[in-house]
């Protein structure tokens, strides 16, 4: 049996060999809570409520942390009661596994 995504840890990646196929997004998707893919199918993203600006901030320190922890960093929009995240792996032009591990990461971190 696999390792969960949310206890893997990304490694570094470069060129498009390493980008994830569309067959495997699919399959990887539905193990995330409440994750879509952009239009151009090219990066994950979320938008997670907050009750406010101290509880979003409060996220977006942990967050951090985590990004730093896996050196691997979303773009994020930080709102009064919410934040927005979105994974992508430059390096590789699209989606790597390292950003459904960031995305199962954040799942755990909102205990989900």
């Amino acid at each position: 049996m696999d390792m969960p995504l949310h206890l893997q840890h990304c490694q570094p990646l470069r060129g498009e060999e390493n980008r994830v196929s569309a067959e495997i997004i699919d399959d990887l998707l539905k193990q995330l809570n409440g994750w879509r893919l952009s239009t151009d199918r090219q990066s994950l993203q979320k938008t997670v409520p907050f009750n406010n600006y101290y509880q979003t901030l409060a996220f977006v320190n942990a967050l951090g942390f985590m990004a730093h922890m896996e050196d691997h960093h979303p773009d994020l929009g930080v709102h009064y009661n919410r934040c927005e995240i979105m994974y992508s792996t430059h390096d590789v032009g699209g989606l790597s596994m390292n950003d459904f591990i960031c995305a199962a990461k954040v799942d755990a971190l909102l205990g989900g």
